[in-house]
Parts: structure tokens; sequence; C-alpha cells
């Protein structure tokens, strides 16, 4: 069990590499893709839980970083009620739930 002050420095350290791989993006999408992976091995070597806000920044098929609109399509579903990301590196489709 790693201790409270520990577990907060890997959450900083997740949102730091998020924030690296939103701004490399554009230039270099394997950094990008790179920067998750290790956000994951942070998040997974200390037990915590990446936030649900950056939990919806990567593919959970192939763990690349995605962009809306980029490297990313975004539908919605009104009959079902959910909105789907599906990730056009590997095709994996995330679905949403909304209200409406």
């Amino acid at each position: 069990m790693k201790p409270k002050w520990q577990k907060d420095i890997a959450r900083e350290r997740i949102e730091v590499l998020f924030n690296q791989a939103d701004k490399t993006f554009p230039e270099n999408k394997d950094r990008a893709d790179r920067y998750v992976e290790l956000a994951r091995k942070i998040a997974m070597s200390y037990r915590v839980k990446i936030p649900k806000e950056l939990n919806k920044k990567f593919c959970e098929n192939c763990y690349s970083y995605i962009k809306p609109g980029v490297n990313c399509k975004v539908e919605m579903d009104s009959e079902e009620k959910t909105v789907k990301w599906k990730c056009e590196e590997c095709g994996h489709v995330k679905r949403y739930p909304y209200e409406g």
C-alpha cells in the first residue's frame, strides 16, 4: 500500500502527462501516445484511477491519444441515448450515456 502523498504525486504526474500529450499531439502523434502509455503505467503501479475526464482522451483498446474529429469519429445515437466515439486507429467503439 502506497502512502497518500505518493498517490497524490502520481495523480499530478498523470495530469501533467495528459497536458503534454494534448500539446504535442498536432506535431508528434507518437509522442502523445507515449505520454498516455507512461500515464497508464504510473496509474497502474500506484493503483490510482485515471480521472474520468482524462480517461475519455485515450482509446481503451490501442491506448492511443484521441482527439475528436482528428483521429476519432463522434456520433450521437438518439434511440440508445448514447454518444459513440470510434477510434480511427483500431476501430474500437466507446459508448457514453447522455440525458436528453
